[in-house]
């Protein structure tokens, strides 16, 4: 697990997203030598943090979908989750600014942890 990325991940989300701007291509490209096994996607005119994460079967799947799904509800940010056999796509974005927010950065690093624990 990388420092950068273990950095990210112990911080907390910060409330009140619907009072910032989306962040800019230049704040995008320097969080994301943070997590940089995400992917940059574009849905429906809106940047997602996507990333699809490998298991040897369904159970353990939906195993990390749980575990994504508390800290998820823990820090009161959530992502879109599909899980199938074998795999669990995330996608982190902020609903209310319809974009990407630092706090999309910080999920998707807290997210990079709990796989790398399993």
């Amino acid at each position: 697990m990388g420092t950068k990325m273990t950095e990210l991940a112990q911080l907390d989300c910060a409330p009140g997203q619907d009072e910032v701007s989306r962040l800019t291509d230049d704040e995008i490209a320097q969080l994301r030598a943070f997590v940089p096994q995400w992917e940059i996607v574009q849905q429906n005119g809106i940047k997602h943090l996507a990333r699809t994460f490998a298991f040897p079967d369904f159970a353990q799947a939906l195993a990390f979908t749980v575990k994504v799904g508390a800290i998820a509800e823990a820090q009161g940010h959530h992502p879109s989750l599909m899980t199938g056999w074998g795999r669990v796509t995330v996608n982190w974005w902020t609903h209310k600014i319809k974009g990407l927010h630092r706090n999309d950065f910080i999920m998707a690093a807290k997210t990079d942890r709990l796989y790398a624990s399993r």
